[in-house]
């Protein structure tokens, strides 16, 4: 890959809301797709692939959702 990805935007997992956090949250997820198959011509070929498979669309969300526990827990879960 030629271009470097920062895998967590501005260094910090820290966010004001929790809607923040998840915007976060998704955008991570977003780069980890990105890191792992780096040409955007194979993720644009394949996003019909996984937009009709259920299982694919599950373990997309269960990421989101490790990330956003993950920013949650940084955030001191906004207390």
């Amino acid at each position: 890959m030629s271009e470097q990805v920062q895998l967590v935007p501005n260094n910090s997992l820290i966010t004001k809301t929790p809607e923040e956090g998840r915007q976060l949250a998704v955008k991570m997820a977003r780069l980890i797709i990105k890191v792992t198959q780096p040409d955007a011509k194979v993720r644009e070929r394949l996003r019909p692939v996984y937009a009709e498979d259920a299982a694919m669309l599950l373990a997309v969300g269960q990421t989101v959702a490790t990330e956003f526990a993950t920013i949650a827990a940084a955030n001191n879960y906004w207390k």
